[in-house]
């Protein structure tokens, strides 16, 4: 098993950065992972468990394509997918932190094949740096286009 976890401070509110992940989910999946070519939902309506969805990607010049469904969908708190064939599982965890949000973001491998074995500790390593540049590009675009949370004015 190869797993990969990275941890950001998004100086956005964790509603909004919710909504930008799950409810934006199609739109915005392909900025914050340019891997992603192509990506379409094969289950219309927003994501909920169930909901299934396939990608083409191309990471370090491999094209794969992958059918993937939703999980588990926790409001405000957690979002899952899971690969349908391939054997993969994607997490995003909210939590708020003085009015920001603390995106976790983990990406799991759960096994290797064997023609892949002897390039393990390159795979952990290649996955490590996916991981953080996703948490890295998801935290840039969030605190690009989101409103920050206004100040609430001193009574007056």
């Amino acid at each position: 098993m190869v797993k990969a976890q990275s941890r950001t401070l998004i100086k956005r509110p964790l509603e909004q950065v919710f909504s930008f992940i799950v409810d934006d989910f199609i739109k915005n999946y392909p900025r914050w992972s340019p891997e992603v070519k192509s990506l379409r939902a094969l289950t219309s309506g927003p994501l909920r468990p169930g909901w299934t969805g396939h990608q083409v990607r191309v990471d370090q010049g491999r094209r794969t394509e992958a059918e993937f469904r939703v999980v588990a969908l926790e409001p405000g708190s957690r979002v899952s997918f899971r690969g349908i064939k391939d054997p993969f599982r994607i997490d995003y965890e909210f939590t708020p932190r003085d009015g920001h949000t603390e995106l976790t973001f983990t990406f799991e491998l759960a096994k290797l094949g064997f023609a892949m074995r002897p390039f393990e500790k390159l795979i952990r390593i290649a996955v490590q740096e996916g991981t953080d540049r996703t948490a890295r590009n998801i935290k840039g675009l969030a605190e690009t286009e989101l409103e920050p949370l206004s100040p609430t004015p001193p009574p007056g």
